[in-house]
């Protein structure tokens, strides 16, 4: 009788990795006896799973269905498992977990040796990159966006609060001048993200009413830590989010803050996931955990936003 449940381990670990020889390790077995194993898989279902050549393994089509039915099958089974006797709600297996790069680097990754000493039976796979992963194409159990969440048919709970800010080095204020209102900034340069959703336009609230500046300068950038760097180095004023900056430049002088009293609109930071239903407990923990985390951050708490 075919084990299809281990079959199906196995498939997932070698989509996972990428490597019969690398499920072969963590299964403390062969690569032939890996092979055999997506080869049984294959003649049970009637279909190639994988095209193999010398330098890689890529999934067909059936491929990529398999995978996202056999990793929900896989985690349908852990949370049966684990609703009962002495695993009763306790979290573990693979968290695949999305976010920005540069929010990753800076607010996710410094956070995880915590998560793990806490739980330590959940691994977590780090999807991180510029633009948003779909999560249920590519099998995401949790993502952290920065900005209201626009896809449909996904969970959004809120666990934080930011905003952008408008900064410059004395160097560059000393030689430019200090914007005193929003449109003064169309006399400076400006380094400009163009992925901001507003365009070439910085949105603020004001006592009369919320208003966007149409802004410009020499630089141009496809990042927000690219904005960040820019003027740091003197090149023109930024409007940067406020979570960029962990390593003291605004306490320490080496930027300052401009426009205090237009502020910029707040963004929800939220953890977004696919169905509310038969939530996953090692899911729920790190929703849990980064909601805790960020609201004791004053750049991420909703308090502070």
């Amino acid at each position: 009788m075919t084990d299809v449940v281990a079959l199906f381990r196995t498939f997932t670990r070698v989509v996972e990795t990428g490597s019969f020889s690398a499920v072969a390790r963590d299964l403390s077995t062969s690569q032939p006896t890996v092979s055999r194993q997506i080869a049984q898989l294959e003649d049970h279902l009637g279909t190639v799973l994988f095209l193999r050549t010398t330098r890689a393994l890529t999934l067909t089509d059936d491929g990529r269905v398999l995978y996202e039915q056999a990793r929900r099958t896989l985690e349908a089974l852990a949370e049966a498992e684990g609703s009962v006797g002495r695993r009763r709600g306790k979290p573990s297996g693979r968290l695949r977990l999305a976010c920005a790069g540069v929010f990753g680097r800076l607010h996710v990754i410094p956070r995880l040796p915590r998560f793990r000493a806490r739980y330590p039976d959940v691994e977590i796979a780090l999807v991180m990159g510029d633009g948003y992963a779909d999560l249920v194409e590519e099998g995401i159990d949790l993502a952290i966006r920065v900005g209201t969440p626009s896809e449909s048919g996904l969970v959004a709970r809120r666990i934080g609060t930011t905003r952008r800010v408008v900064v410059a080095t004395p160097a560059y204020l000393a030689a430019r001048g200090r914007p005193e209102t929003p449109a003064d900034l169309t006399a400076h340069d400006c380094v400009v993200y163009d992925r901001l959703l507003t365009g070439a336009t910085w949105p603020f609230v004001t006592p009369a009413g919320p208003i966007s500046v149409p802004v410009e300068g020499p630089i141009q950038v496809n990042n927000t830590e690219a904005v960040r760097a820019a003027v740091l180095e003197g090149l023109g004023i930024g409007y940067v989010p406020s979570w960029h900056f962990v390593e003291g430049e605004l306490e320490d002088g080496r930027l300052t803050v401009l426009l205090r009293d237009f502020e910029a609109p707040q963004q929800p930071i939220s953890a977004v996931y696919p169905s509310r239903r038969h939530l996953a407990p090692k899911v729920r923990c790190a929703i849990d955990y980064f909601a805790a985390e960020f609201a004791l951050d004053p750049r991420l708490s909703i308090a502070a936003g």
